[in-house]
C-alpha cells in the first residue's frame, strides 16, 4: 500500500488535545529509585546522596512512567492520530528526539503530577527513512502542585523508502561492478552452458543510524579515525562516558577528551533473540562457529541409505534455517580507563560470553557510510 497525502488541516486539528489529563506518579520521589539510577549511569555526584538529596534531573520522566501496567487515565487522541497515519500508509514509527526543561529540583517525598498533550504535527516531510510526519507530545510536571519541568517527545510516522533497481545502480557496489559487467558484454556471443535461473539477491538491510548532534559528534569523529575518545572534564579530571555536554561531577562544561586503550572487560551483557533484526547478522558478530560450515563434507553418492525402519525427524519439525539471523551478545563493556560502553561482543559464540571476560577493542564496518566500535573476546577467553 502506498501512502497518501493527507490534509495539514485535518492533522493539525489534532494539536492541543490532550493525552494525559491530571496523570499521577505512582510514587513519591524515593532514595531508592535515585540511588538505582545513579548506580545504572555511573553518576556520583554527592547532590543525589544524604538528608538534603536531590533527584537527578534526567530522572524527570521516571517519576511519570506507569510501569507494565500504564496509566488508567490516557486520552483517545494520540491512539486516534496514529491510527489515522496508519490507514493512510504512514505504518511505521521511529523517535528522533527528546528535549527537557527542569524549572525546580525534586527531593523525595515529592508527589508528582502531570498532563500531555500533542504540541504540533509537521508538515508531511521526506527523510533518509521515508516520508512522512513528525509527531510532539509534550508533557508538564508538577511537583506538590508547583511547575517542576517539561518534557518534550518527538517521533517520526513514516512511510518506508522503496529501493528501487535504478537507486541500487548508483550505489558503490554497482559502480565497482561496472567493469565487470563491460566484461561480460564481451563475451557475451559465446555459447554458454544454459545454467539454473537463481533469484534476485535483496538488498542488504542497513544498520540503523546513529543520531549525531553538537554534544556528542566528536566521539563520531573519533570512530572514523578508529579512536574510541572519552570525555574527562578540566576542572575535576572525572572520566565520562556517554559524551555529555557538562561534567556530572563538578558541573563544569570545560572538557577534553582521552583517547581509550582499548583494553576491558564485560561488565554485564544480554543475549538478543528476538525480534530478528535483518542488519544484525550472525557473521558480524563473530559466531560462525555457531553455523553450519558451508564447505562440510557431503554424504557419499554410494553412500549406506537410512534403514526403512529408521527413526525419521518428526513432519512438523523445523530444519535449520543458515540464512536466518543468530542470537547474538550486547554487552557493558567496562574499559580499562573505568568507564562503561554498550556495544557487541563478538568472536566467541553468544552463549560463551561471561561476565568477566576480556575484550579488546575493534572498529566494525557494517556498510560503506558507517563503521561501530566493537569489543571481541581474548583468545581462548571462553574456555
Amino acid at each position: 500500500m502506498s501512502a497518501v497525502q493527507l490534509a495539514y488541516e485535518q492533522l493539525k486539528a489534532y494539536e492541543g488535545r490532550s493525552t494525559s489529563a491530571a496523570g499521577v506518579g505512582k510514587d513519591l520521589v524515593n532514595e531508592p529509585m535515585i540511588r538505582h539510577w545513579c548506580e545504572a549511569v555511573g553518576d556520583t555526584n554527592p547532590a543525589y546522596q544524604g538528608p538534603d538529596a536531590i533527584a537527578p534531573p534526567t530522572m524527570l520522566q521516571a517519576w511519570t512512567m506507569g510501569g507494565l501496567s500504564g496509566h488508567a487515565d490516557r486520552s483517545g487522541a494520540y491512539d486516534e492520530l496514529s491510527g489515522l497515519l496508519d490507514s493512510a500508509g504512514y505504518t511505521s514509527i521511529v523517535a528522533t528526539d527528546c528535549e527537557q526543561e527542569y524549572l525546580r529540583p525534586l527531593r523525595p517525598g515529592d508527589r508528582i503530577t502531570f498532563d500531555a498533550v500533542i504540541e504540533s504535527v509537521s508538515e508531511r516531510k521526506t527523510t533518509k527513512l521515508g516520508t512522512g510526519y513528525f509527531i510532539t507530545t509534550r508533557m508538564d510536571i508538577r511537583a506538590d502542585g508547583e511547575p517542576a519541568g517539561t518534557h518534550r517527545f518527538r517521533v517520526l510516522k513514516y512511510a518506508p523508502a522503496v529501493r528501487t533497481p535504478e537507486a541500487a545502480e548508483r550505489t558503490p557496489e554497482a559502480a565497482a561492478r561496472a567493469p565487470e559487467a563491460a566484461d561480460r558484454a564481451q563475451t557475451s556471443q559465446r555459447p554458454q552452458t544454459p545454467q539454473r535461473p537463481q533469484a534476485p539477491e535483496q538488498p542488504r538491510a542497513r544498520r540503523p543510524r546513529p543520531v549525531i548532534n553538537r554534544d556528542n559528534a566528536g566521539f563520531w569523529e573519533g570512530v572514523c579515525g578508529h579512536r574510541l575518545l572519552i570525555q574527562r572534564c578540566t576542572g575535576c579530571r572525572t572520566l565520562r562516558f556517554p559524551w555529555l555536554p557538562g561534567c556530572n561531577a563538578c558541573g563544569s562544561a570545560e572538557w577534553e577528551t582521552v583517547e581509550a586503550s582499548g583494553a576491558g572487560t564485560v561488565f554485564s551483557y544480554v543475549v538478543m533473540h528476538h525480534p530478528p533484526f535483518p542488519a544484525f547478522t550472525l557473521s558480524e558478530h563473530g559466531t560462525d562457529a555457531a553455523r553450519p560450515q558451508a564447505d562440510a563434507p557431503r554424504p557419499q553418492e554410494n553412500a549406506p541409505r537410512p534403514q526403512a525402519n529408521a527413526p525419521r525427524p518428526h513432519a512438523g519439525a523445523p530444519g535449520p534455517d543458515p540464512d536466518a539471523p543468530a542470537p547474538y551478545a550486547v554487552g557493558l563493556i567496562e574499559l580499562a580507563e573505568g568507564v562503561r560502553i554498550v556495544s557487541n561482543v563478538i568472536g566467541v559464540p553468544y552463549d560463551k560470553v561471561r561476565i568477566g571476560m576480556p575484550v579488546r577493542l575493534e572498529f566494525l564496518r557494517v556498510d560503506e557510510e558507517l563503521e561501530l566500535p566493537v569489543f571481541r573476546a581474548a583468545e581462548g577467553a571462553e574456555g
